[in-house]
This record gives C-alpha cells, sequence and structure tokens, in this order.
C-alpha cells in the first residue's frame, strides 16, 4: 500500500513538471507573474514555471495586426455630417506595457481614432475632406503612434475605408458630375466643330494657293513658249536677212568678178527697172534720155566695184 501512496505522488509531481514547462513560439511572448507581481517576460524558447507561485498573465503576439472600427460619425467645417469608417495596423513593441499600461487597449485605440478623426474633419470643409484621404491618414497616424507609445503599441497607420456623406449630399454631388461631365461633352463636341472648320478652311486655302500657283505656272510656261517662238521666228528671219543678203553680196561678187560690160550693165539695169514696173508704186520716174540709163549703169558698176571685197592672195 505504501508503494502505492509513493508512485500515485511520485505521479503527481512529474504532472505538475511537466505541465509547468511551457514553450514560447515564433512571435510571441508571456507577461509572467510572481505572486501577484510581474516577474518577466518570457521571449521564444523553452521555460518552466514554477508551480503554485509563477502565472502566465498574458499572452501577447508581436505580430502586426488590423482592426477596423465600425463607422464614425464626423462634421465637417462647413456643417456637414458624413459617416467614416477607419482600419488600424499596429503592433505591440512592449508587452509588459500593453499589459499594464492600459485596460482594453483596443478599445482605447478605437476611442482615440475616433476622437482624432473628429478633430482632423472638423477643421476641413466637405470637398477638401473627399480629396484629402492621404493627409487625413498621416494626420491620424502621427496623433495614435504618439499617443499608444506609453502603451507599448507602435500604429504602423491608419486608412479611411469609407467616407458617406448623407443621401442628399451625394444626389447633389451626382447631379454635379453629370453637369460637369455634360459640359466637358459640349466643349469637346464645340472644339471638335471648330477644329473641323479650321481643317476645312486650310484645306480650301491650300487648294487657292495650289491653284493660283499652277495658274501662275501655266502663264509662265505660255509666255515662254511665246517668247520662245517670237525668239526662234526672229532668228528664222534673221538668217533669212542673213542668206538674202549673203546671196546678194555673193551675186555682186560674182558680177564684179565677170567684169561686166556697159551693154550687160545696162541690160541688168533694164531688168531692175522692170522689177520697179512690176511693185505697188503708183508712180515711175523714168529719165528722159536713154544716156542717163547708160550713166545709172556705170554709177552701179563703180558702187559694185567698190563694195566687192577683194579677192585673197594665194
Amino acid at each position: 500500500m505504501l508503494w502505492i501512496i509513493i508512485a500515485l505522488l511520485v505521479l503527481v509531481v512529474l504532472i505538475l513538471l511537466v505541465s509547468n514547462i511551457k514553450i514560447v513560439p515564433q512571435s510571441m511572448v508571456f507577461v509572467v507573474e510572481r505572486l501577484g507581481a510581474y516577474q518577466q517576460t518570457w521571449e521564444t524558447g523553452l521555460h518552466f514555471k514554477v508551480p503554485f507561485i509563477d502565472h502566465i498573465a498574458k499572452r501577447v503576439s508581436l505580430k502586426e495586426q488590423v482592426v477596423d472600427f465600425k463607422p464614425q460619425p464626423v462634421i465637417t467645417r462647413d456643417n456637414v455630417t458624413m459617416q467614416i469608417d477607419s482600419v488600424v495596423f499596429y503592433q505591440i513593441t512592449d508587452a509588459k506595457l500593453f499589459t499594464y499600461g492600459v485596460e482594453r487597449p483596443i478599445s482605447a485605440i478605437e476611442n482615440l481614432t475616433a476622437t482624432t478623426l473628429r478633430n482632423i474633419i472638423g477643421e476641413l470643409e466637405l470637398d477638401h475632406t473627399l480629396t484629402s484621404r492621404d493627409v487625413i491618414n498621416t494626420k491620424i497616424t502621427t496623433t495614435l503612434d504618439t499617443a499608444t507609445d506609453k502603451w507599448g503599441i507602435k500604429v504602423n497607420r491608419v486608412e479611411l475605408k469609407n467616407i458617406l456623406p448623407p443621401a442628399e449630399i451625394q444626389d447633389a454631388m451626382e447631379k454635379q458630375m453629370k453637369a460637369e461631365r455634360q459640359r466637358r461633352e459640349s466643349i469637346l463636341r464645340a472644339e471638335g466643330q471648330k477644329r473641323s472648320q479650321i481643317l476645312i478652311a486650310e484645306g480650301e486655302k491650300e487648294a487657292a494657293i495650289l491653284k493660283a500657283q499652277a495658274e501662275k505656272e501655266s502663264a509662265i510656261l505660255r509666255a515662254d513658249a511665246v517668247r520662245e517662238q517670237k525668239i526662234r521666228e526672229a532668228d528664222g528671219e534673221a538668217n533669212a536677212i542673213l542668206k538674202v543678203q549673203q546671196a546678194y553680196a555673193d551675186s555682186l561678187r560674182m558680177l564684179n568678178e565677170a567684169a561686166p560690160t556697159d551693154k550687160v550693165l545696162t541690160l541688168k539695169s533694164f531688168e531692175a527697172l522692170a522689177k520697179v514696173a512690176d511693185g505697188k508704186a503708183t508712180k515711175l520716174i523714168i529719165p528722159s534720155q536713154m544716156q542717163s540709163i547708160a550713166g545709172l549703169a556705170a554709177s552701179i558698176k563703180e558702187v559694185v566695184t567698190d563694195q566687192a571685197p577683194e579677192e585673197p592672195q594665194q
């Protein structure tokens, strides 16, 4: 019977020893009290708790945590009441302060967030509130982080999830947005029409300029063609006159080389008179004496002799 009692006592002691061996997991800490007073904070690893003396007061997670607070009524500077709900991301940095610093720390953070949010929104108007999420988030984060340091809590960031103005304000905003879009549409349509008219006018202007340039070039080409034609005609006439004069000079030279007699010159004179008679002249002056014709022929001979070019010497 004694052995049974000893065995039971040994078993009870073993159970007590095993039950007081504690393993703290990663990212966790245990706050340990001894006889009701703070003893120490156990970090990750194996620990032994003194039976009936030590007590684990709180198991604290060191991971970043998220808490979503319900919508809070706030009033803007222009007296518009709206509902804003926020999300707080926080992390416990000191387990002892978190355990003994404040009662119900999450509730404390929620109330502090609500009051801070009311203070910030109260300084802003409705339009500024809707467009200043980043500014509001930064201000709330800074205020909460400073206030929760003594609780062993670090507020990493605060995000405004929803900003809900009253229904009539939402309806007015939707109408304003619709009117603004219609105005932009009208402006874009007018600008499109303006641009189209400008392009049409520019096209007509370019067409008129090209047409004028084409007419100008055509007139220049026609003038050049007429000028070229006249130049060629003048060149042809000049060449013809030159050839006639050359032929006449050649005939005079040949006549001079033949040494014509007075009878031949007289005969040529009669031929010249015959050509004059065939002309369109209405009056003819004929010498009264034929000897004058002979004198005229002699004069012509002398002129021909003077004008005939001298033969080049061999």
